[in-house]
């Protein structure tokens, strides 16, 4: 669909009407000034909507992807927040100014890269984007994003856009499920009507689309890998329960809040043992595991992978360095919490990540909440050096965050689960309970995390939504700044 681009007449428009709209520039009419002044826009710039979250009193937040004389921004993106006509408060993936970027200069064309204006943690400059499609030795399919200065040919940021974790039917891991399905004629689809037609193919052991689930009775799988529709099952499941947790916990219609279900696909290549989130197509793909026998269909891991895509569509933060272990420690958080909500007494709620999987064949999850050094690598609290450690590690930080905030310090069980969460500071931590701190990370996702956010920033976006949620004098306040005290970020 053509973009249009539109002149604003009012200092600011509604929420409803900027969503269902292309593009705002900054040279349009803006009579009072308000969004030129409150973003520091050059001439040139055009803030395309992303996404709107809308208050109950009223207040929308508003965000906008951005690009300079027709280029995309890259760590361009901002978050405008709107209350009676005015705005209230802005953030910035970056808070350096474009104005007098020269993109018309001539630079060495590179073929298949996009020209793009580079603003990641870095100084604005013009750079070439390149995307290079492929597959990695384990059979997991890699997008990799390279950005080069187009100028000196410095290479600025590389990063994979493919999200992965390490690692009625009868399904392998959540027991005896109700399913919505379609029926075709003589046959019922794996396709959930009720949830934006998300739907469930059967990759076979290859790749590529696959085919879509078919049964002539209605009656799923058999609890075991030797029938195929068992980890078509698990994966129905663990969409179904995404969805349901995002609608009824944080009001969100759908993966993009469009009311539009994914795709999931199962068995896919050959003794692959990985799940992955791939936002190009909006799907979540699943392997058989180890010899073909062990899915990786666990609700925490369905869960997991589809909240990658619901921070695509929201904060964005660009799978590298601590943005990148925000994003990872996001989908911990939401697969942790939609366990909890499915209340599943063959897959209870816990703090721990894949335990049903089994991927390394120890017995032992993927992660630990409560204490994320347990696997051997994951970091307990931030230092320096988070920004350099593998993304699936630094999550650690936030993971352990989230549990203190929830949980607390100290030794306890949970649905006969022991835990013992230690803190930095050797000073204890009160939990507020899961349900409180779900919605502070949910509401600083949508409305305070950028492309860019860090551990610091997150820090103060946690508090923002605390204040928001609760205020800025009330327990819940104070218990985001302790919890986040306790694991060395201040």
């Amino acid at each position: 669909m053509k973009r249009k681009t539109l002149g604003i007449t009012t200092a600011l428009m509604s929420a409803a009407a900027l969503a269902a709209t292309g593009t705002f520039t900054a040279n349009a009419a803006d009579p009072a000034g308000t969004i030129s002044t409150a973003l520091g826009l050059a001439g040139g710039e055009r803030l395309v909507p992303k996404d709107v979250v809308r208050d109950a009193d009223g207040t929308n937040h508003l965000r906008f992807d951005r690009t300079l004389n027709g280029l995309k921004v890259f760590g361009g993106d901002v978050v405008v927040t709107q209350k009676s006509g005015q705005v209230t408060g802005v953030a910035k993936a970056s808070g350096a100014s474009l104005a007098g970027l020269d993109t018309s200069a001539p630079v060495a064309a590179r073929s298949g890269a996009t020209l793009v204006v580079f603003a990641f943690d870095h100084a604005p400059v013009l750079a070439w984007e390149t995307v290079e499609h492929s597959v990695k030795h384990d059979q997991t399919p890699s997008e990799l994003h390279t950005f080069t200065d187009a100028r000196t040919g410095e290479k600025l940021l590389s990063y994979d856009d493919i999200h992965d974790a390490e690692g009625t039917g009868q399904s392998t891991f959540s027991g005896t499920v109700t399913l919505n399905t379609t029926q075709s004629g003589s046959t019922y689809q794996l396709k959930d009507p009720a949830r934006g037609n998300q739907s469930v193919n059967n990759l076979a052991n290859g790749s590529g689309t696959g085919t879509l689930f078919t049964d002539a009775d209605n009656k799923w799988g058999n609890g075991t890998y030797t029938d195929p529709a068992t980890a078509g099952v698990d994966a129905a499941y663990g969409a179904a329960k995404t969805w349901d947790y995002y609608k009824n916990v944080h009001g969100r219609n759908g993966i993009k809040n469009n009311g539009v279900g994914a795709l999931s696909k199962v068995h896919y290549g050959n003794n692959y043992s990985n799940a992955f989130w791939n936002d190009s197509c909006f799907c979540m793909t699943y392997g058989d595991g180890a010899n073909n026998q062990n899915p990786l269909t666990s609700l925490d891991v369905a869960a997991h992978e589809m909240s990658h895509g619901v921070t695509s569509a929201t904060a964005g933060l660009v799978y590298s360095g601590e943005s990148g272990g925000l994003n990872e420690a996001t989908s911990d958080i939401f697969g942790t919490t939609t366990e909890f909500y499915a209340s599943n007494s063959s897959d209870v709620g816990d703090y721990l990540i894949g335990e049903k999987i089994n991927i390394r064949g120890d017995g032992k999850p993927l992660r630990y909440m409560d204490k994320p050094s347990k696997d051997g690598r994951s970091l307990d609290y931030w230092s320096s050096t988070a920004g350099s450690v593998d993304v699936h590690y630094s999550s650690g930080i936030a993971n352990h965050f989230f549990y203190l905030l929830s949980e607390g310090s100290g030794q306890k069980t949970i649905n006969g689960v022991a835990y013992d969460s230690p803190t930095y500071d050797n000073q204890p931590v009160t939990g507020i309970g899961r349900a409180k701190a779900e919605k502070i990370w949910y509401r600083a996702l949508t409305t305070k995390f950028t492309s860019s956010t860090k551990y610091a920033a997150a820090r103060t976006g946690t508090l923002a939504a605390a204040a928001d949620l609760y205020g800025a004098s009330s327990p819940e306040y104070a218990a985001v700044n302790r919890a986040w005290a306790a694991v060395n970020v201040k």
